[in-house]
């Protein structure tokens, strides 16, 4: 991986003009502005989406004009063809009473013009909504350098700093507010640069461009996080060398007391970059080890270095032999069972790097420079490869139930047969309508879940929010429990009704729940609940990917009858014959489907028995 932060505008001027790649699906970038930004932003931006394959259609807005555009309508630049809308707002622009003018204005000055702004705000956001349902991202006002009151400013936040927070915080009240919106911190983005080299100051004057090539660098990559992650492109699994990497020196030269791990330097560097790794580990981040060495001696590190903040109990997987590293990143994608593309791979080895960058171009190499170790931590966090827009319980959780699974696949070697296995891993599963508490969790395994995925329809929270809502739509989730512990929710789907006919819209389920029939007792539940409406068929679909041709023949198993085969595969199920039958091997099964059923009853609208599913209707 090559660092943004050294990467000259010529140069990225120079990969943009050489690529020849005119085959990607295109990701548009509509600029809502009062500054000027071309063509330096658009181009780093072009730069960072091909950097995750799509070709970046970047339009501006006219200058000035961001409340007409959003209340008075520009279907060309608003519109449901639209992937990310940025809003750029700059406060010189947009208030000379706070910019400029604020000692001069008395307080109720200075209340009405806080007022004007946040209805600004408001107007245009709800303008931009009314036209299209793209992701927005709004770029907050910067703090200024010299603040209009100097060193007094800040201690005041009658004054124009804390003006100037407040404004940002009402803003992203505003944002958190709304659906797929989402607030850009640019007080980081100058922090990182540094102020003297983040703005521009001749090409304010001369053409309001406010912006150095560096801040546009980093305005864009900040961007670039938040899109990244909204098209499910974020890594699920980091593998980490040892020596001189989780710490300075080698434990089989060295021994356990002689490397370099501590308080103080050169230890430090690695002890907080540890603290990092953990970071990570906490945000849902599967940790792995492939190192060449002796096993021993690495837990030995693990489990006595008083200073080893990374404990055994955070690794999912670990290679620790000496063969070559290219076979245990396969390896440790098979245990794991995730894709190559979803690993990053840390050493401190050029020629190790190289060789996975040759055999396995799937995977994200960082290479550490071992005399550099004080870079490590800010790599690592600056990288932008493990961004999330959100934390649920299950990232929480992930490494927990990852080492959980490890033991499921150590017990499941004692049996001959699948049946038999089933049964003795005592497995209760719960069926929920989605309500707030389960809609990150939903959206999430949208977004995530590539090779049991029927569909592979990207969703963010609103999405799944505005479907829980919907009278036409029911969302149901799946929670796994076993003799090992709780996997937490690893299912999902969407149901749209239209008419007679239920269309399963999304059906998927996590890798941690393959091969146990769960996707089965989904299914039902799906199929009981389009029933109860008063369906007379359910309608599911296949969309091919390069990822999940494991479930291409899923619905005709299941006895649906295949209606068109195509990229677009269509398959029916009468729901008149259509019996519902429990995989014996569950131990429980709870299903708030059936509260549902009762739930009808007790409104009057029929007075059958609840557990006549035909005479509900």
């Amino acid at each position: 991986m090559k660092s943004y932060h050294h990467m000259d505008y010529s140069e990225v001027v120079d990969i943009l003009n050489n690529n020849k790649n005119n085959v990607l699906p295109t990701l548009n970038i509509s600029v809502l502005r009062n500054i000027t930004l071309e063509p330096i932003l658009d181009t780093f931006l072009r730069y960072f989406m091909l950097e995750i394959g799509y070709k970046a259609n970047v339009m501006f807005g006219d200058f000035d004009n961001i409340l007409q555009e959003a209340v008075g309508k520009r279907p060309d630049l608003l519109n449901n063809n639209v992937d990310c809308v940025l809003v750029f707002l700059q406060l010189e622009t947009l208030s000379n009473i706070i910019s400029r003018n604020y000692l001069q204005c008395s307080q109720s000055e200075i209340e009405n013009e806080k007022e004007r702004i946040v209805n600004y705000i408001t107007q245009t956001l709800n303008g931009i909504r009314e036209q299209t349902q793209a992701l927005i991202l709004w770029c907050g006002f910067e703090v200024p350098m010299y603040p209009l009151a100097g060193i007094i400013d800040n201690q005041n936040n009658m004054y124009q700093i804390g003006t100037i927070n407040w404004l940002n915080s009402q803003l992203n009240q505003i944002l958190l507010s709304t659906n797929n919106a989402y607030y850009i911190d640019m007080n980081l983005c100058l922090a990182r640069v540094g102020g003297r080299s983040f703005y521009d100051r001749r090409y304010w004057y001369a053409a309001h461009a406010p912006y150095s090539k560096e801040a546009c660098r980093e305005i864009s990559f900040e961007i670039f996080k938040y899109i990244k992650t909204s098209k499910s492109k974020i890594k699920k699994c980091i593998v980490l060398d040892c020596d001189n990497v989780l710490w300075g020196g080698i434990v089989g030269e060295d021994s356990l007391l002689g490397i370099k791990l501590g308080n103080d330097s050169p230890g430090s560097a690695y002890y907080e970059f540890q603290q990092e790794i953990l970071n990570l580990y906490n945000r849902g981040t599967i940790l792995a080890i492939c190192s060449k060495n002796n096993e021993e001696d690495v837990w030995e590190v693990f489990e006595k270095h008083p200073f080893m903040v990374l404990k055994r109990e955070h690794i999912s997987a670990s290679r620790i032999n000496w063969d070559d590293k290219v076979k245990n990143i396969i390896s440790i994608s098979q245990e794991l069972n995730i894709g190559l593309d979803s690993i990053v791979f840390v050493d401190d080895s050029q020629y190790e790097i190289e060789m996975v960058n040759y055999a396995l171009p799937q995977v994200e190499t960082i290479h550490f420079e071992k005399n550099r170790a004080f870079e490590y931590r800010d790599i690592i966090a600056s990288c932008g490869l493990f961004d999330v827009i959100s934390i649920t319980n299950e990232d929480k959780l992930r490494g927990q139930m990852y080492r959980t699974e490890a033991q499921r696949n150590k017990f499941a070697q004692k049996f001959t047969d699948m049946e038999s296995y089933y049964n003795s891993l005592e497995m209760e599963v719960s069926i929920y309508f989605s309500n707030n508490s389960y809609i990150p969790r939903i959206a999430q395994l949208t977004q995530r879940t590539n090779q049991f995925n029927l569909t592979t329809k990207r969703y963010s929270e609103d999405d799944i929010k505005m479907f829980t809502e919907s009278e036409d739509h029911d969302v149901i989730c799946i929670e796994l429990k076993d003799r090992f512990g709780n996997l937490g929710i690893v299912g999902a789907s969407i149901l749209k009704y239209e008419n007679d006919q239920a269309l399963i819209d999304t059906f998927l389920l996590s890798c941690r729940a393959l091969g146990r029939k769960v996707e089965d007792v989904l299914l039902m539940e799906c199929m009981k609940l389009s029933k109860l409406r008063c369906k007379k068929a359910i309608v599911g679909q296949y969309i091919s990917s390069n990822k999940n041709m494991q479930v291409k023949d899923f619905y005709k198993n299941k006895g649906f009858l295949m209606i068109r085969n195509s990229e677009v595969s269509i398959y029916t199920y009468d729901l008149d014959s259509y019996t519902y039958e429990i995989p014996s091997f569950f131990k429980d099964i709870k299903t708030e489907v059936d509260l549902i059923r009762l739930k009808k009853i007790k409104t009057g609208k029929s007075e059958y028995k609840c557990i006549v599913i035909n005479e509900v209707c």
